[in-house]
């Protein structure tokens, strides 16, 4: 049995529906987490067992894992939450008992870039600690190493379509390392399938590109035939507009904390290799495939 949590969310829903266009797929079958199973796809509610809750829930989550054999994992991000690392510690703590309890052989999880570099970085510093509990159990486990998702460009794409601008709190003219949840998916997915894998290694997702937050915005320019400029944000400023959008002073702090060390530390920069094997899209393909249908919406 393979338990899928955040279903509904942006890697989740691929990974799932990745697990069930496999020709291999297991016949032990997938059973998901999910707050709403209203926000399921007919498709998947026809194949999948689904268990009702959130994942951080003890209940829930020893309900679901009942002879589970791999489980993919993903702490959603939820900005009204009162403190970072509290909320990826209520998510880790019940899986880190699940799996002292001999129920779960292997984790399959979404991760961060950064371990061994990454010092009082926010939502990355929460993500590595998570990694490090989940490991001390012993389990069988995949830690997922992303750097900046593509996709995170969504939310800017009025702004992009209207002013031909996007914000980033990073510095403009370094390497940023990208990936695509849809690499994620697929590198999960993979994993998930397969029962042979054993041990505790990290498996870096990053693409092939080499470019900064500049280059981003000239390759954008290029596939959609018109100017795309990149401004830089200040800390604060960042800071300021998550607290605009609803999130709480300490997840705003920590998405400040974060961006300052990205830009400090190089975290998601030119030193982190490009894995094409994990993540083999790049930037431009993105920008055909997903970016422009998005403008043009």
């Amino acid at each position: 049995m393979i338990v899928v949590t955040t279903p509904t969310g942006q890697i989740g829903r691929q990974v799932l529906d990745r697990l069930l266009d496999a020709p291999d797929r297991t016949p032990a079958g997938i059973r998901v987490i999910v707050r709403d199973p209203a926000r399921l796809s007919p498709r998947v509610r026809a194949h999948v067992e689904v268990v009702q809750g959130s994942h951080a829930d003890p209940a829930v989550l020893t309900k679901a894992c009942a002879d589970a054999d791999s489980v993919f994992w993903l702490v959603p991000p939820t900005p009204g939450a009162d403190s970072v690392e509290g909320h990826f510690r209520a998510f880790t703590a019940p899986l880190c008992e699940e799996i002292g309890r001999g129920r779960i052989r292997r984790v399959v999880a979404v991760s961060t870039l950064g371990r061994g570099v990454a010092e009082n970085a926010g939502q990355i510093s929460a993500s590595l600690a998570a990694d490090e509990a989940i490991a001390a159990t012993g389990v069988h486990y995949r830690a997922l190493c992303a750097p900046f998702l593509m996709e995170n460009l969504l939310g800017q794409v009025a702004s992009i379509r209207d002013a031909g601008m996007f914000h980033l709190a990073l510095t403009r003219d370094r390497v940023l390392r990208t990936c695509t949840t849809g690499d994620i998916a697929a590198t999960a997915a993979g994993l998930l399938l397969d029962d042979t894998w054993t041990g505790q290694e990290d498996v870096p997702v990053v693409g092939p590109d080499d470019l900064s937050p500049e280059g981003m915005a000239q390759v954008a320019s290029e596939v959609l035939e018109r100017t795309i400029r990149v401004q830089q944000t200040g800390t604060a400023d960042y800071k300021a507009m998550a607290m605009r959008y609803g999130a709480s002073e300490a997840w705003a702090q920590g998405l400040a904390d974060m961006v300052q060390a990205l830009n400090e530390q190089g975290c998601y920069g030119i030193d982190a290799p490009s894995t094409p094997e994990s993540a083999p899209t790049d930037f431009r393909r993105w920008c055909h495939d997903v970016l422009v249908p998005a403008v043009r919406a």
